[in-house]
This record gives C-alpha cells, structure tokens and sequence, in this order.
C-alpha cells in the first residue's frame, strides 16, 4: 500500500473547506500537512492549490482543486495496485 503525502499552505483559499477530514476520510492512505507557507510565494492569493507528492495541484475555486487532488491521488495510488 502506498502512501501520499498532501501539502496545504494554511493562507490558501482552499481551507476554507475542510479538505484535511476530507481527504483522510475518504482516502486512507493519504496525510495531510497543514504548513505556514510553501515558498510558492503569491500563488496562495491567486487560486487555491495543494502539493501531492510534492506535486503542484491547482483549480478556480476550492471544490475544483479538491476534485483534481483526488484525481492526483487515485494516479499515485495506481502505482502501488
């Protein structure tokens, strides 16, 4: 089984959802990391947006970033299967 590691900057639009329950409901193997900042300086006030694996994940509103996250997930998880 593997594990994938989703990474929010707390400035970011898309907490105004509660993505970490979400997430880790849906998803067992997925952890969710609250940080301060990413150093992705400016893009937190443009669009929400998350890192899954350390892979840039970004929509218009909160609800598209949360639908392409998990599609980001499933194709991670597809490794392990």
């Amino acid at each position: 089984m593997g594990i994938v590691v989703i990474e929010i900057c707390d400035g970011n639009a898309i907490t105004t959802i509660d993505i970490e329950s979400i997430l880790e409901k849906e998803f067992p193997e997925v952890a969710v990391l609250m940080n301060e900042c990413l150093s992705f300086c400016g893009l937190c006030a443009v669009r929400p947006y998350a890192l899954v694996n350390n892979k840039r994940v970004f929509g218009k509103t909160p609800e598209e970033c949360l639908d392409k996250i998990r599609l980001q997930i499933k194709e991670e998880l597809a490794v392990y299967e």
